[in-house]
């Protein structure tokens, strides 16, 4: 009886066995028929490296990549990568895009961050005027100018506080183009920003003839604002500002035929025309 049970225990096994035996082979028989992935070459980064980089050929490397997945605008060569600079920071083995480099006669450093059409503008700062040290590149401010009106005949006019430019990038803090990793405060006497030429007039304009504020900003609030103006004699208790003289269309003279006058009452805001007497 008990040999019996041995015999029917060991056919059981064997049996067991067979059918194991059996899947794994079909397993493996299956695996060995999936196709291999296709991949191309795709250029990334080999260690982290800052704007105005001008690549070289031991900065970069190739790595396998899906093809047909590729990245918008990534190089499966070294060669079309190498001598041209970059106009962002990339980490190491982020892949490097056509829209992150400079055009090929760009050059490198500074230079090759400023987008075509664009203009990098200085400006003196102290430690208030750049907010305690923390523009640094790659922030985003507003520019304010404080500045006297006028009144004419050499008297002493009524100052305003104006928003003349918004959401402009800073592209250097003193001759650093890289911010600090940890988010340390620079101390610099001139800050860089990033205008296009109609700001560019502004901006050297107000501060030659005016005082500037940067007014810092977070880097994904782009909204325009459009603040109105702050007049000194509105700040300190007075009613409506001193009319501003300007001169009539279609007179050849140098006189002014008219004053527009801005009126505030409360959050109320008219403007008004009126002849000269």
């Amino acid at each position: 009886m008990n040999r019996t049970r041995m015999l029917v225990g060991i056919a059981l096994a064997i049996l067991v066995g067979l059918l194991a035996s059996n899947y794994v082979y079909r397993q493996l028989k299956q695996a060995a028929a999936i196709k291999p992935i296709k991949v191309d070459q795709v250029v990334v980064a080999a260690v982290t490296l800052p704007l105005g980089a001008r690549l070289e050929a031991r900065q970069l490397r190739l790595i396998p990549w899906p093809a047909g997945n590729t990245p918008a605008g990534s190089f499966n060569r070294l060669q079309d990568c190498v001598g041209r600079a970059l106009i962002t920071q990339v980490v190491e083995n982020e892949p490097i895009l056509s829209e992150k480099l400079a055009a090929l006669a760009s050059g490198a450093g500074l230079p090759a961050a400023i987008p075509e059409g664009m203009r990098a503008v200085s400006v003196r700062v102290d430690d208030v005027v750049s907010v305690a040290g923390f523009t640094m590149p790659g922030t985003m401010v507003d520019v304010l100018v404080t500045g006297d009106l006028g009144t004419g005949n050499g008297g002493g006019g009524n100052s305003i506080t104006r928003n003349i430019l918004e959401d402009v990038r800073v592209l250097a803090a003193g001759q650093q183009i890289q911010q600090d990793k940890d988010g340390k405060p620079q101390t610099v006497a001139v800050v860089t920003l990033l205008v296009d030429p109609e700001q560019a007039n502004k901006l050297t304009m107000a501060s030659t003839n005016g005082k500037i504020q940067l007014s810092l900003r977070n880097t994904i609030d782009s909204k325009e604002v459009k603040p109105a103006p702050v007049y000194r004699s509105i700040l300190f208790g007075g009613d409506v500002p001193p009319p501003v003289a300007v001169k009539a269309k279609g007179t050849g003279s140098g006189h002014a035929s008219v004053y527009a006058v801005e009126i505030i009452r409360g959050d109320k805001r008219e403007s008004q025309t009126l002849p000269v007497q």
